[in-house]
């Protein structure tokens, strides 16, 4: 018969699980703060950055020569607010929200723990109710296993352990060390040894579980405060982000409504592109809000779709008499789908004997924004059109437009101007090393030249930034 031994890994399981504590809960290490500071890469971004805003204002104020000293600040003023202040406001807020979800997150699992060992107490102080603080789960486990081994016709090994151990403690160490017992059996052993180290009765545990519970509320105390300051902070970044922003769009309104006061051709281009940044960052921001409406509007139809009761539904015990069925009708013949048209196919553009040498933009080949939807691409031939310019519609990815673009009559060159497409090499400034880049140029300076492009930090989200030597790029008018 092989009883006896078939129940060993049973009785260890039982064992083991009688000698932990009863609801008592797994102490909980608590992460090490890591320390953070800033590094001296930090610290040469921020002069670079720092750098490249005093020559980027230089630059602008020269564009500005002549222009009323008050107006040309307005102008300076936006172009910081919308390339310094409101980006690092930005990101300033994305932080500050992580670290809130962050602490929320570690506040709702202090009170978990708190809530758990609260729980544990509860029921040990039921047992205790029953059976008294001296009870030894220890001992009770022990003599069970020994009248369940008692009805087994083979002498097991944890039966010879047994009956050789002078206390429960001597019983675990000689389980552990019996080469007869199985891994499961020894590893449960170990397990049983831990709980016996913390508390040999359950009075022992209450009050394990008691200082514990007031370690727990402590810390749960802490996490909460530090969420909501967490949380605060957030808010007073958030506050102060669209106050900054709304400070822009009055400057903005206020520079739109003095446009006939800049005198150059040069002035004018450069308030031109400093607002149309500004309404840029606006349409980002108009265009997350519809998107986190959206997706908002998605969780809220998934969340009636599972919770909708089904229709019809009867709970009572009475059943009525189903109808009798109807008769379905005879079905119709199918009607023969017609024969689909044939797509018309666009008309091949005129092949110019020659690129062109002066103007920009062409009609060749321009049969609409056919390129992706908020790649580089979509927002060169968008942008291009908004000032006028034809682009084709089929000139392929971002690096192959240099390439393509003189079939339709294009020029290509190096000297940068504004409204031309800057076509970027696969892995020039970062492109994509496959398909590579393209942006729009709007502002030459005397050295460089402010780009605008889409999909470098998202689909559809248009950033700008300023490039030097700008005689390097290939550009398409």
């Amino acid at each position: 018969m092989t009883r006896g031994t078939a129940s060993r890994p049973w009785i260890a399981t039982l064992l083991a699980a009688s000698l932990c504590a009863v609801g008592f809960a797994a102490p909980v290490i608590a992460p090490v703060p890591q320390a953070h500071a800033d590094t001296y890469s930090d610290l040469v971004n921020a002069q670079n950055s720092h750098q490249q805003s005093v020559q980027r204002e230089a630059e602008l104020r020269d564009q500005l020569a002549g222009v009323n000293s008050d107006l040309a600040d307005k102008v300076v003023e936006l172009d910081d607010l919308t390339n310094n202040q409101i980006p690092v406001a930005a990101k300033a807020v994305q932080e500050a929200n992580a670290a809130a979800a962050s602490a929320k997150a570690e506040a709702e699992s202090a009170a978990q723990r708190l809530k758990a060992a609260q729980k544990d107490k509860e029921n040990l102080e039921a047992e205790i109710k029953k059976t008294g603080e001296d009870y030894d789960d220890a001992h009770a486990a022990v003599a069970q296993v020994a009248r369940e081994s008692m009805h087994g016709s083979d002498t097991s090994d944890v039966m010879s352990v047994m009956t050789g151990a002078t206390d429960t403690k001597e019983f675990i160490r000689q389980m552990q060390s019996r080469d007869a017992l199985s891994r499961s059996e020894a590893n449960a052993a170990s397990e049983a040894a831990d709980g016996l180290s913390i508390s040999m009765n359950r009075g022992d545990r209450l009050k394990a579980i008691e200082t514990r519970i007031t370690k727990y509320k402590s810390d749960a105390d802490e996490k909460s405060s530090a969420a909501q300051l967490a949380a605060a902070d957030a808010q007073a970044k958030r506050d102060s982000l669209d106050a900054q922003r709304v400070k822009g769009e009055q400057i903005r309104a206020d520079l739109e409504s003095r446009k006939s006061e800049l005198s150059t051709a040069a002035a004018q281009q450069a308030a031109e592109t400093v607002m149309l940044q500004s309404q840029i960052d606006a349409n980002n921001r108009k265009y997350q809000a519809e998107q986190a409406a959206e997706a908002e509007h998605v969780r809220q139809q998934q969340a009636q779709g599972t919770t909708r009761p089904p229709t019809n539904t009867n709970t009572g015990t009475n059943t009525t008499q189903p109808t009798q069925p109807v008769q379905p009708s005879q079905p119709t013949q199918p009607v023969q789908p017609s024969q689909p048209t044939q797509p018309v196919q666009p008309t091949q553009p005129t092949q110019p004997t020659r690129p062109s040498s002066g103007g920009q933009g062409t009609s060749n080949g321009d049969y609409g924004n056919a390129y992706a939807a908020g790649q580089c691409t979509w927002w060169a031939y968008e942008r291009r059109r908004q000032m006028g310019i034809g682009t084709p519609s089929y000139l392929g990815n971002g690096g192959d437009w240099a390439a393509n673009a003189p079939r339709y009559g294009l020029r290509v060159d190096n000297v940068p101007q504004v409204g031309a497409a800057l076509s970027f090499l696969p892995g020039q400034e970062g492109a994509s090393s496959p398909w590579g880049h393209v942006a729009v140029v709007e502002s030459v300076g005397a050295n460089s030249i402010t780009i605008s492009e889409s999909n470098v930090a998202g689909l559809y989200t248009i950033t700008y930034r300023t490039l030097y030597n700008p005689g390097r790029f290939r550009y398409v008018h």
